[in-house]
């Protein structure tokens, strides 16, 4: 089979396509022929080494595909069936081999394409704004890069659970898609400090959740914006690492709380994982979420794939097809 192989640490350039031998299912594995795979930054971090995994690897922690094979202990998936994963290394490939309880079904009314665009980036907004701050209606949300790939599905979830959402972005074009997608104001902080605007927009009062994905450059100032016993979910760190801080700032602001999720712990269980999936399936297939698809790249063009993500020229999902 052809897929994208890293033997060494690097820039895009270490993305090779190889001839490799199409796995095997071991005991507890099910074969999946991929027919579309997600591009996330966490591929970006694992290529450069940022994130240690030894090569030779396959890069790819997202897929969709039918299963071809399943190995004799998987009981809950079966040759032929529609299924996706996230958190399982190997996607950037024609097959891949899987955990069986790692697979979730995807009904119809979803394709392919949109089980891949939806493992990673939209169970990671579930679990945001259902489980790490379980927003309610009338709650105040902050979120930054909020015409990402999480940002627009954590958008639309955060207004279809009828909270306020403030979004930060960097362009007007990326300010139409975070407004279309729900966002109540939009902050371009290219043009208009984040901090001063958010506490103009809620009146001095501040937010009650600080979603944010960027950490370095935004961290400071959001902390500066959590009311009295907010959170302040970093859940990413694009514009580099979270400098180490006093926890005493906490009290002094407010009682505050911060924590930094994964998915992996969100999706610890296989019931806990099918019914994440599962719930971001049904608004899908409902029309309650929209994905956007901005590009779908041949495998063999992974790593220009990467260079759009990393040069932040793209907004909503990146696709590979086999």
């Amino acid at each position: 089979m052809k897929a994208i192989q890293v033997n060494q640490p690097g820039g895009p350039e270490v993305l090779q396509l190889a001839d490799l031998p199409i796995p095997q299912p071991k005991p507890n594995e099910a074969v999946v022929k991929i027919a579309a795979s997600g591009v996330n930054f966490i591929d970006i971090y694992q290529r450069e080494g940022r994130y240690n995994v030894p090569p030779p690897f396959v890069p790819g922690q997202e897929g969709a595909g039918v299963v071809t094979s399943v190995g004799p202990e998987v009981k809950s998936i079966k040759p032929g069936d529609r299924v996706a994963w996230t958190t399982i290394l190997g996607s950037y490939a024609e097959y891949a081999a899987v955990p069986g309880e790692r697979l979730v079904q995807v009904p119809q009314g979803v394709s392919d394409q949109q089980a891949a665009a939806v493992m990673l980036q939209g169970m990671t907004a579930h679990y945001l704004s259902h489980d790490t701050f379980p927003l309610k209606p009338g709650q105040t949300a902050l979120i930054h890069a909020a015409a990402g790939g999480v940002g627009l599905l954590l958008v639309q979830m955060a207004h279809n659970i009828g909270a306020r959402v403030i979004g930060t972005v960097s362009t007007d074009e990326k300010a139409k898609l975070a407004r279309q997608a729900g966002a109540d104001e939009v902050i371009l902080y290219t043009q208009t400090d984040f901090e001063a605007e958010t506490k103009r927009l809620t009146g001095g009062k501040g937010v009650d959740v600080v979603y944010d994905s960027v950490g370095k450059t935004t961290f400071e100032k959001g902390l500066n914006l959590l009311r009295p016993r907010g959170m302040m979910v970093l859940f990413g760190g694009s514009s580099g690492a979270v400098p180490p801080f006093d926890p005493m700032q906490l009290a002094s602001k407010g009682a505050l709380y911060v924590t930094r999720p994964t998915l992996v712990h969100y999706t610890a269980t296989t019931e806990e994982l099918r019914a994440r999936a599962s719930d971001v399936f049904k608004m899908i297939a409902e029309g309650k979420l929209k994905l956007r698809i901005e590009h779908i790249y041949p495998v063999a063009d992974a790593a220009k794939a990467h260079r759009d993500l990393e040069g932040r020229k793209t907004t909503g999902k990146l696709l590979l097809i086999p």
